[in-house]
């Protein structure tokens, strides 16, 4: 396992074990086979751990928590998240708090190094492209980042019980923005990365929403970069190994997927999976330190850290992917 720069943590597994999939939110899966699959992500090397309450309503941070009982976490980074929506200003640092309470109670962990908001952020007039009550409740306007989310955060810190906070690099594109360059920036940011350059499903704030815009970003900013969404939710994958209804939103990735076929078809003249180039693409991106993975056993961990283990793409390559994604 390669470790790089990552400035909360210093150095980071280029590899980080998501809570998706142990979370029993992409595909089936088990309890036992999630923890079996932290027991592997420790053995191949991994040392950040990257979990939400939203992840099969908090199975994913009780699955780190049944994995790393009594073990030394000394090296080990965690990282869990928060979907705030807009509220009272008075009401944020509380609504934070209980959640991350929860997380730690759940991770038997007593502060976790990295905190993200888990909203989607938009200006505080801005209309979302797919309305619905489920996806405007986890919109984060601009002005109760600015006054509220971000007070509150730095409260967690003095008080020990975060060390770093983030966001998810996913929402509005001007408000993102706005956020990235706001005089208490961000420690670290996800960005999706994936050569559809789509967030799929959950890109339903804007009409277009376009994931190299805020991963440049980050760039110009020497903003930390955790990669996201690699294979596109399976779209990059050899199969979808779910149903359109499990995607929870709408079937854009499944959409997706029919999109990626002259990718999988490059894949297999490479004598690859697609899978594997999926993950060498993000991990071959200026400035990422790490890609997230969503895999929910063992057999997706030993792919991800096989392909991990390969050169990274060259320019030339990476052109040859996108190229073969154009039209």
């Amino acid at each position: 396992m390669n470790y790089r720069d990552f400035k909360p943590y210093s150095k980071i597994s280029s590899l980080t074990l998501g809570g998706g999939g142990i979370g029993q939110v992409w595909g089936e899966t088990t309890s036992k086979e999630a923890i079996k699959t932290v027991h592997a992500a420790l053995d191949h090397g991994i040392n950040h751990f990257d979990v939400a309450p939203m992840y099969g309503k908090g199975e994913a941070e009780r699955v780190i928590g049944q994995s790393l009982n009594g073990l030394n976490l000394d090296n080990l980074f965690f990282t869990t998240k928060c979907q705030l929506g807009t509220l009272p200003d008075n009401e944020v640092y509380d609504k934070l708090n209980d959640s991350l309470t929860r997380s730690l109670d759940n991770m038997k962990l007593e502060k976790v190094n990295l905190f993200l908001l888990h909203s989607q952020l938009i200006e505080d007039n801005f209309k979302l492209f797919k309305f619905d009550e489920m996806r405007a409740k986890s919109a984060t306007t601009l002005s109760c980042f600015f006054n509220a989310a971000i007070p509150a955060f730095e409260r967690l810190k003095q008080e020990g019980k975060i060390d770093h906070w983030g966001i998810g690099g996913l929402g509005q594109e001007d408000a993102i923005i706005q956020a990235l360059n706001h005089s208490e920036a961000p420690s670290a940011v996800q960005c999706v990365i994936n050569p559809l350059n789509s967030a799929g499903a959950i890109g339903y704030v804007s009409e277009a929403f376009n994931p190299l815009a805020i991963l440049s970003e980050c760039q110009q900013l020497d903003i930390p970069i955790l990669a996201i969404r690699a294979v596109q939710a399976g779209a990059l994958t050899s199969s979808m190994d779910r149903s359109p209804h499990e995607s929870g939103f709408d079937k854009s990735d499944f959409d997706d997927f029919d999109k990626a076929e002259p990718f999988r078809d490059l894949a297999i003249e490479w004598g690859e999976s697609p899978a594997s180039v999926a993950h060498r693409y993000a991990l071959s991106i200026n400035g990422v330190a790490s890609v997230i993975l969503g895999v929910k056993n063992r057999t997706e961990l030993k792919e991800c850290v096989e392909a991990e283990s390969k050169d990274l793409l060259s320019d030339s390559e990476i052109q040859q992917i996108e190229n073969c994604l154009k039209g």
